[in-house]
């Protein structure tokens, strides 16, 4: 993959995989931005990648994601969010042994666990698109640029969308967030695809060239990288105690409301930090109101 960006972008913002806890801190930390006067769907650019590609998507098309601190009564996620999970078909620690043999190409080791995806027993593609589709409510996706991440298991490469592609949203969505043994690959025009995560976790290379870049990473405690060098770079991840609501599973569902109130929280610390880089334009632009490039209506 190579960078997307038009030469005349000036801020772009960037959304990691993280599962359904990383999913619900991120709503948390953008919603909190965005009472601060930061309002990150104001970016010349957005980049998702899994739990970042729904994020991101609402963020672009226009939705609330302040919804996602309101659950059903007596339940611990929104009504949107409550995404039952079957047992995983395929051990994590299989797909993590297929990555990390050292006979094995990257290309080949993607290919090897989009195999044991298609063949794991989860429910069925269209449940998986019906649940992505209440979940995120868009269906047309937004005039400014967009770009989602995931992977051919036929050919074991990373593959970006954007709304030049011809691939509907919700399956863009959809199969940048198909974890491997939990839920199944995606079709797009004859192809299967699965978690854009296993391509590289949080693509910053897609928005190089950026004059502000802000680079959220819910994973970045388990996979460490150095982040993108620069001034005008804001690189947000999960503090210590943010980790701890976690947990050691990244699908609990009654983790969910801690983790947005996480993110909240962490928004709060953060919005300082880059409203220091963030145009002054946007961030007036933020306290009055998204503009109507961002309006989207739910089908």
């Amino acid at each position: 993959m190579t960078s997307h960006l038009d030469p005349a972008v000036g801020t772009a913002v960037v959304l990691g995989p993280g599962g359904l806890v990383g999913t619900a801190w991120m709503a948390g930390l953008a919603a909190e931005l965005g009472r601060r006067g930061v309002d990150l769907a104001l970016a010349d650019l957005i980049v998702g990648t899994s739990a970042g590609a729904i994020v991101g998507a609402m963020l672009a098309t226009g939705e609330d994601l302040t919804r996602f601190a309101a659950p059903r009564p007596g339940a611990s996620v929104p009504a949107s969010a409550a995404v039952p999970r079957p047992a995983p078909a395929v051990r994590q620690e299989e797909v993590f042994a297929v990555l990390g043999d050292p006979a094995l190409t990257p290309a080949e080791a993607l290919r090897r666990v989009g195999r044991l995806a298609f063949e794991a027993a989860t429910i069925t593609e269209d449940e998986y698109l019906a649940r992505m589709g209440r979940l995120v409510t868009a269906r047309a996706w937004p005039e400014r640029p967009l770009l989602i991440t995931t992977v051919n298991i036929e050919t074991g490469e990373p593959q970006v969308w954007d709304r030049t592609s011809g691939v509907p949203l919700i399956a863009a969505i959809a199969a940048s967030s198909a974890a491997p043994g939990t839920t199944p690959p995606v079709a797009v025009n004859g192809h299967h695809y699965l978690d854009g995560a296993f391509g590289g976790g949080s693509p910053a290379f897609l928005a190089a060239g950026a004059g502000v870049l802000v680079l959220v990473e819910p994973l970045a405690h388990l996979f460490p990288a150095d982040a993108p060098p620069g001034d005008t770079v804001v690189r947000i991840t999960p503090d210590a105690e943010t980790i701890q609501v976690f947990g050691s599973d990244l699908g609990e569902v009654t983790s969910w409301l801690p983790a947005y109130q996480a993110g909240v929280r962490q928004g709060a610390e953060a919005a300082g930090r880059v409203r220091e880089v963030w145009p002054a334009t946007l961030v007036q632009a933020s306290a009055t109101g998204r503009t109507t490039e961002h309006e989207d209506v739910p089908s």
